[in-house]
């Protein structure tokens, strides 16, 4: 057990890791506890027990973010908080009266610079371009924050495909485009992909089902490209959000009725996201009940993802 002197480890919890690893002595369990159960748990007491770096403004102060869904609800604050925090922004949205305004104020604030360029993310060369000219009005890219959806009416599913088909394309789809066009830059700046997801995505939600699917397909996705990021040293972080109810305009009026769950304000959500992003977590939770991200964050997935890894050889993937 001298590989756990010096952690920072309860007493009780090495004594009892002591204990397990003297008094089971079959050869085939204390293989699989050596190569597998005992650095899982250096893994995860590591980070529950490390002093964690604290998020500071000046983290964002300069650096050059892209908010997607911007000119209203969580998009909007998100600008707003960067805005404060010095940082250069490029908006997006449909609406290029709400861009207008939101610009404007983020100037107001302190923006090192604000621009903005409207457009619908239903179109995957709007998508893809927008990305490329937002990068070069700034002159490179340390952010990528992907936070617009399309809503899909609250009901059961009958046989409405193209709502599946819509959802898809916008919450997701275009996540993959725009992620594609900013990795060349990201990869330069050392930067960070910020997916805006929700409860919906990690667990199993009625009335929602095309929305569900495609915050789940999100999930899937990323956290995918988050491990082969690992395995091939790509320095570029991706940071999966999951958010509650948010009492945006457009949410309260979705829910209006159907939903009883508290609301949680779109003000903190966002700067709970940004601080998240520039702490280069791998998740953030944001909900009303304070259980969720414990419930939600499943260590089980997270062992299981480890051992998987663990258990594939990447040579033929990887270029020398």
């Amino acid at each position: 057990m001298s590989q756990f002197r010096g952690c920072c480890l309860p007493g009780k919890l090495l004594k009892a890791l002591q204990v397990f690893s003297v008094g089971h002595t079959g050869p085939c369990l204390m293989a699989f506890v050596k190569k597998y159960l005992l650095p899982i748990l250096v893994l995860f007491l590591a980070y529950y027990y490390s002093t964690k770096e604290e998020f500071r403004p000046e983290m964002l102060q300069g650096k050059k973010v892209i908010v997607t869904g911007a000119s209203k609800g969580i998009g909007r604050e998100m600008a707003y908080h960067l805005s404060e925090m010095g940082a250069h922004v490029v908006l997006t949205a449909r609406s290029e009266e709400g861009l207008q305004k939101v610009v404007s104020r983020c100037l107001e604030l302190g923006a090192a610079s604000a621009h903005y360029i409207a457009g619908t993310m239903e179109d995957m060369t709007f998508a893809e371009q927008f990305v490329l000219k937002a990068g070069k009005l700034m002159g490179g890219l340390d952010m990528l924050i992907l936070n617009h959806i399309t809503y899909t009416n609250m009901g059961f599913f009958q046989d409405d495909i193209h709502a599946v088909r819509k959802a898809m394309e916008v919450n997701f789809i275009s996540y993959v485009v725009m992620s594609v066009a900013a990795l060349p830059m990201l990869k330069q700046s050392n930067g960070s992909i910020v997916v805006i997801s929700s409860m919906a995505g990690k667990m199993a939600h009625p009335l929602v089902a095309p929305y569900s699917a495609s915050k789940f397909a999100l999930d899937g996705f990323f956290s995918s490209i988050r491990k082969e990021h690992a395995v091939n040293k790509v320095n570029v972080s991706i940071t999966l959000c999951v958010l509650g109810l948010i009492n945006t305009e457009t949410a309260m009026k979705a829910t209006s009725g159907v939903l009883t769950s508290q609301a949680s304000p779109k003000e903190e959500c966002a700067l709970e996201i940004i601080k998240g992003a520039a702490l280069r977590k791998d998740e953030v939770y944001y909900d009303s009940w304070s259980w969720t991200p414990i419930l939600l964050g499943n260590p089980g997935r997270k062992i299981m993802e480890f051992l998987a890894v663990k258990s594939l050889t990447f040579d033929k993937f990887v270029s020398s």
